[in-house]
């Protein structure tokens, strides 16, 4: 293949990730491309997280992110660690500066291996997450599916954590909602101009929280990481548990957020290493790296 360009298959508690090396180049993955992945069942994934040089002076690398239908996203929790993973391991660093379109992102790899993202400050205002129409109050809006006397789910607390959510709480099991069928009809309702990312929420403790959300652009998956920073925000913001909170995830895996006193919200986990291979970020032709482990 000509002119291909590295990548590792990788996952975030379940949130499966392709990371792409794309330093030293001038193009970007394409839609088609990202198609292309992700409809290989080999490379099928959530987000690519395509490194590229440094646009700003101060930070490392900037990170574009593309969702699996080919759209872009402005943040991914739980592919920055991935990116963090996949740097460590090459550079020896612990510490990076990254920038996104959502803004400057801080991450850091511990001694046990487990990688925290500052994901920066949540957005509250209805013009900020955005909302297509205004409401005083976020956390709760008026946004309901199902029968108007008996709603399935109804108004969920919205926030921006880069990118837009809407959090419905929910009392009993979260897997006993339709979320494959509610959730492309909440991603694409009018209220959100910008689509949405739809998560289900039950807490089940001060400090717990059982989590399933569909990704805008992506679907279902097993974990999000900008999601769960969403819903301790929003847990927080209307009682419901305290400012740090841990969350089970679909894939089975735990992700742990901090809100801090100074606003910004700090997300916690592991990341895993699939394999590696090489790709032509035009079309998605791909190979796997001989010595990679299955």
């Amino acid at each position: 293949m000509a002119s291909t360009a590295p990548f590792a298959k990788m996952n975030g508690i379940g949130n499966e990730i392709l990371v792409a090396d794309m330093r030293g180049r001038a193009d970007r993955v394409t839609p088609d491309a990202a198609i292309a992945l992700n409809a290989d069942a080999a490379t099928s994934f959530d987000q690519i997280m395509a490194i590229h040089d440094a646009r700003t002076p101060g930070t490392a690398f900037f990170i574009d992110i593309v969702n699996s239908d080919g759209s872009r996203a402005q943040a991914c929790g739980n592919g920055m660690r991935c990116v963090v993973q996949a740097l460590a391991a090459e550079t020896g660093q612990k510490a990076f500066t990254f920038e996104t379109v959502a803004g400057i992102l801080n991450a850091r790899e511990h001694a046990d291996g487990s990688i925290s993202v500052d994901m920066g400050k949540p957005r509250f205002g209805w013009q900020d997450i955005p909302l297509a129409e205004e409401f005083h109050d976020t956390s709760r809006i008026e946004l309901q599916i199902g029968p108007i006397d008996a709603p399935v789910l109804h108004s969920p607390s919205v926030v921006s954590m880069g990118n837009p959510h809407a959090i419905f709480w929910v009392d009993r099991d979260v897997w006993s909602y339709e979320l494959d069928r509610f959730g492309p009809l909440l991603e694409n309702h009018p209220i959100f101009p910008e689509r949405a990312n739809i998560t289900i929420a039950q807490v089940t403790s001060p400090q717990s929280i059982v989590v399933r959300t569909w990704e805008r652009g992506a679907g279902l998956t097993k974990a999000c990481g900008s999601a769960a920073c969403a819903t301790v925000v929003a847990a927080a913001r209307i009682g419901l548990t305290g400012r740090s909170a841990s969350l089970l995830t679909p894939g089975g895996g735990t992700l742990h957020v901090e809100w801090r006193d100074d606003d910004h919200v700090i997300l916690t986990g592991a990341a895993e290493w699939e394999f590696s291979g090489s790709f032509d970020p035009s079309t998605g032709d791909w190979a796997r790296d001989t010595e990679s482990a299955a």
